[in-house]
């Protein structure tokens, strides 16, 4: 699906679609920056390569399915619970610097109350609402589609037509705000339009 104009209005989007559902990590919150950081803890604790293009070349994918790709790619046995722990935790030492992407968020609380919405992440539940009380959003949407909920992940469809069903909205006439190749995806594959964030907002680099 061709994505749409960040400019969209509320009136434009409830004449056009079901429901609206919003990646949570670098489309609703400037997360990114802080997600590597807390990552390069755990990879460099272990001994891993982990630059920063392949870390955006796998946003969306839960945090324990990346540590047991790259603990797998190295030929080495981690613990995995306490590696996605201590990810989280570090990530969550540093909410206090992440910001809201005011665009995106300004389009959100537009159109809540006027259409379903959702918040579809591959974070997990608890680290998706910490994320959204801090940035002003916990009570804004409909229902949250996090990790825990679907067995499997972005890019594959699953976590969008979960939240579609949710809202008792058709996956064609739904439109997703996304950041990640993976997201879109996803969304493709679920039939859904899509409109990507990368057009209009780029996180800063940590590295280089």
């Amino acid at each position: 699906m061709n994505p749409f104009p960040p400019s969209a209005t509320p009136a434009w989007l409830s004449q056009s679609y079901d429901a609206v559902l919003f990646d949570c990590d670098g489309t609703l919150a400037d997360t990114m920056p802080a997600h590597y950081r807390a990552w390069r803890q755990v990879t460099d604790l272990h001994g891993l390569l982990f630059d920063e293009d392949r870390f955006y070349s796998m946003g969306g994918r839960p945090t324990r399915e990346i540590v047991a790709t790259l603990a797998a790619e190295a030929g080495i046995e981690i613990d995995l619970e306490h590696a996605v722990h201590l990810k989280e935790q570090a990530f969550l030492a540093q909410l206090d610097r992440i910001e809201a992407i005011d665009p995106v968020v300004d389009v959100a609380r537009r159109v809540a109350g006027r259409m379903p919405t959702a918040v579809v992440t591959g974070g997990y539940q608890a680290v998706c609402r910490r994320i959204l009380e801090h940035v002003g959003l916990a009570d804004l949407f409909d229902t949250i589609v996090a990790s825990e909920d679907t067995a499997r992940h972005k890019p594959d469809p699953e976590p969008f037509l979960e939240a579609a069903r949710r809202l008792a909205a058709r996956p064609e006439r739904c439109v997703v705000w996304e950041d990640s190749d993976l997201g879109i995806a996803a969304a493709t594959a679920a039939g859904m339009h899509w409109i990507d964030v990368r057009s209009f907002h780029m996180p800063k680099r940590v590295s280089g």
